[in-house]
Parts: C-alpha cells; sequence; structure tokens
C-alpha cells in the first residue's frame, strides 16, 4: 500500500487508452474509493484519425483533441513525464514540466505510453521531415504547404518554385494515404486563388517499401486505392525506399531524385522507446509483453493496452497479436478500466477479445474506401458512400459528445462556406515581429577623428 490513504492507480499516458481507461475506472469506482493519477507530458488527448482532415483545414484543431481536466474532473492530472518506475518500492519517478524531479507512490499501474513515429537512419529525414502523430504536426503541415504556394506564386526563379511545388510522403498506410488525399485536394482548392500556381505544376509523390497501399482494406480495396490516387495525379513507387534527403534533396532507392520543400514521413509506428527503461517484459519489437487480461505478464497489479502493449488477438486464433487502431485502443481501454477495478476489489480478470469490425480511411473530399465485417462476410466500399461511412465512424468514435458536436459542425459548416485557404506560417515565430520592433537599435557607428597634428600635416601638404 502507498503512503496515500487511498489506493492510486497511476495511469501513464493519456492518449486515448490512457484517458478512456481512467474514465472508465472513474466510473466504475465508488466515491472514495482510489486515487486516479493521469501523467503526460501534454494536458489534452489527440484523436489522430482526425489529423489528415485537420491538415487539410477540413476539422478546426481545437476540435480533434480532448482537455485531460476537462474529462477528467475527478482525477489527478499532472504535465510531465515518468521517466523511471521502481516496482519493488511500487514508486514512479515524474519529471514535471519545470522543477525538480519528485517520487509518486502508487498501488496499481497503467501503462499507456501509445507509439512514436518509427524511422530509420535516413541522413536528412530528422532535419527535414515532418511527422503526422500530433496536432501540432498536422497544424504545421497545412501551414506549411500553402506557404509552398506563396512562394511558388511570388517568385521567378524556377528553380525555387519547382522545389516549392514538389511534395514527398513516405509511407502508404493509412495515415499516409489519408494524408496525401486529404492534402492534394487542399491544394488543388487553393491554387484557384493563385494566378501564378496550377494543379499541373504540383507534383505528389507517394513512396512505401511494401508492394500495395491501404493494407488494412484489403487488397481489392487497397488497388483501387493507388488507381485512385494516381488518377488524380499523383506519383506512387511502390517496393521503394528513400535512400537520403540532405537539404530537402530526395534520392529514391528506385534511383528518382527531386528537390522537394516538402517531406512527409508515415513510415509506420514503434513502441514509444521510454518502455524500456522501466524493467517491464518486452516482446521482440518493444511492446510490453501482455496477457489476454491486458495485465503484464509476471505482475497482478501492472496493466498496459493499445499501441505499446503486445496484446494476444484471441478472435484471430493463436500466435496473432491485436493490430494498434482506435477500433481495438478504445475496446481494451474499457476491459482494462474493469479489471483494475476487479483487482482492487478481489475480483477475477476478464479477457479481451473482439473480432475485427473492419475499418475505412478518407482519402480527401468525397473520396473513400471501407471494410465492413459482417458475420464471415466482407462488404467493400468504394467512393462516396465510403467517405461517408468514414467520417460517421470516426464523427462518433472522438470522444465526448462535446468533441462529437464542434467536428460534425465544422463538416456542416463545410457543405456550405468555401476551404480557408489563409497560411499562418508565422506561427511557427510569433514573437519574431514583436522582436524586431522591440529590441534596441543599433548603436551608430563612431567615425575616427583624424589627430590634431595629422590635420595639421595634411593642410600644409
Amino acid at each position: 500500500m502507498s503512503t496515500t490513504e487511498r489506493p492510486r492507480i497511476l495511469v501513464v499516458g493519456g492518449g486515448y487508452v490512457g484517458l478512456y481507461a481512467a474514465r472508465r475506472i472513474m466510473k466504475k469506482m465508488r466515491y472514495g474509493e482510489a486515487t486516479v493519477t493521469v501523467v503526460d507530458p501534454r494536458s489534452y488527448m489527440t484523436y489522430q484519425p482526425f489529423l489528415p482532415e485537420t491538415a487539410a483545414g477540413s476539422i478546426s484543431p481545437r476540435h480533434v483533441v480532448v482537455p485531460l481536466r476537462r474529462v477528467l474532473p475527478g482525477a489527478e492530472v499532472l504535465t510531465g513525464r515518468v521517466v523511471d518506475i521502481d516496482q519493488d518500492r511500487k514508486v514512479a519517478t515524474v519529471e514535471p514540466l519545470v522543477g525538480e524531479s519528485y517520487q509518486l507512490p502508487f498501488d496499481y499501474l497503467v501503462m499507456a505510453l501509445g507509439a512514436v513515429s518509427r524511422t530509420f537512419p535516413i541522413p536528412g529525414l530528422a532535419e527535414n521531415g515532418i511527422g503526422m502523430k500530433g496536432v501540432e504536426e498536422a497544424i504545421g503541415l497545412r501551414n506549411h504547404v500553402l506557404e509552398q504556394l506563396d512562394k511558388a506564386d511570388s517568385t521567378t526563379d524556377e528553380d525555387i518554385r519547382r522545389k516549392a511545388l514538389t511534395f514527398v510522403f513516405v509511407g502508404g498506410g493509412f495515415a499516409g494515404a489519408e494524408t496525401i488525399g486529404e492534402v492534394e485536394d487542399m491544394a488543388r482548392d487553393a491554387a484557384k486563388y493563385y494566378p501564378n500556381v496550377k494543379r499541373e505544376d504540383m507534383r505528389f509523390i507517394l513512396v512505401d517499401a511494401a508492394d500495395k497501399i491501404l493494407p488494412e482494406v484489403g487488397p481489392q480495396l487497397g488497388k483501387w486505392g493507388l488507381e485512385h490516387l494516381q488518377e488524380r495525379g499523383i506519383e506512387v513507387y511502390l517496393n521503394t525506399s528513400m535512400k537520403s534527403c540532405v537539404d530537402k534533396h530526395v534520392v529514391l532507392a528506385n534511383g528518382l531524385e527531386v528537390d522537394a520543400s516538402t517531406l512527409v514521413w508515415t513510415a509506420g509506428v514503434k513502441p514509444n522507446p521510454a518502455l524500456a527503461k522501466f524493467g517491464l517484459p518486452l516482446g521482440p519489437r518493444g511492446h510490453v509483453d501482455t496477457a489476454p487480461t491486458l495485465q503484464v505478464r509476471g505482475t497482478d497489479y501492472i496493466w498496459a493496452a493499445g499501441d505499446n502493449a503486445q496484446i494476444p488477438d484471441l478472435a484471430a486464433g493463436e500466435g496473432a497479436w491485436c493490430p494498434p487502431n482506435a477500433q481495438h485502443a478504445l475496446r481494451q481501454a474499457k476491459v482494462l478500466g474493469d479489471n483494475v477495478i476487479s483487482r482492487l476489489r478481489g475480483f477475477p480478470q476478464q479477457e479481451y477479445k473482439h473480432a475485427n469490425k473492419g475499418a475505412v480511411a478518407g482519402l480527401g473530399l468525397h473520396k473513400g474506401v471501407a471494410m465492413i465485417v459482417v458475420g464471415k462476410a466482407k462488404i467493400k466500399v468504394k467512393g462516396r458512400l465510403a467517405w461517408y461511412m468514414h467520417r460517421g465512424y470516426h464523427g462518433m468514435a472522438v470522444p465526448t459528445w462535446n468533441r462529437k458536436i464542434r467536428v460534425f459542425a465544422d463538416w456542416t459548416l463545410g457543405m456550405f462556406l468555401k476551404r480557408e485557404v489563409v497560411s499562418l506560417g508565422a506561427i511557427e515565430n510569433p514573437r519574431e515581429e514583436f522582436y524586431e520592433a522591440a529590441r534596441p537599435a543599433p548603436a551608430p557607428a563612431v567615425v575616427q577623428q583624424p589627430k590634431a597634428a595629422e590635420t595639421e600635416k595634411a593642410g600644409a601638404a
């Protein structure tokens, strides 16, 4: 037992699993039965399936994030990082945003750190790549793309113009295909307002090391998605990797070389590397090794779920693991929350089992693919209907009715109002203009006056 009067349930991570697990625990527990503490570097949860639409301006960035303190009013929400866990003493070391680290005792632990972008040691990637894991990156990508159109419209230098209008996306899964589809849509709309920029001047390139895109929806719909993107003028290179992107000069393994001002990296995710510091049993790819009850193997007081966990997929059969998607994360969080309460009260644990219900993806306005599982049948849908299914599913899946209403309001207004195409590039350095106005003026240059003796000699001469 910790030093607190009530047992503490520590949730490490405030993402999809962390938020929903904490809400479930607080909903199920009696008043005063335990203290729920959530620790995350950000004070909000991001609904990542909406990031492509956020980058395209179809959804306001504020509407895809959920403030933790607002939706978890009875919990302790600490903005910081857990940097160490002493399992013997049941103590976590928390590093806040400012100030000294401190120790936090706990009785039950939930690991929900999620995943980070999976990258490779490619020259220039760290300096030039843009990820798509957070709302900040989606906002930055939108402003960056529109700023490139501004540059291309204003310059007379063809090399600068060509580089500004070349956009490279690496990764053909959901994140990559949806993002390039949405951004190409936005750039096509925005070009109508630039007299010197046309869609034909732009070059969109999608690169993937696999032999297909959108593997989550199956080969048939993946092929349709590939053909659809190509019909829109997007170049797709499969079985191809990126070798280098130094100084934004992109070199692909197939020999293609282009100068591209925009490089978006969406080539998969990997478990948060912080997991390696906590002494937990890990699988071969760095996930926490978790039993079907979502308990970390070898423990009876630690649970894990979502992208940072390796969970047996009982519905798929022996040797299968649950894929890292929102469909599983939501249901895992609920089972996890119930199991924490059961452990708190001395009841048996429940195993997690969920059969895949399908997948949906949007490829821009009125364009999408959907694969729905009904019994043993798989219903395949493409085009506008699939796009409606994509929006309907994720619109209802985003946490809280507050955010659902705001997202549907954004979509409804988008039916009647034109898309905003303004770039807020200055948001990257918002104080720059004020600094230029407020900084002290440079001291005037001091002109050396000749000495009196030298003046007299000059006069005599």
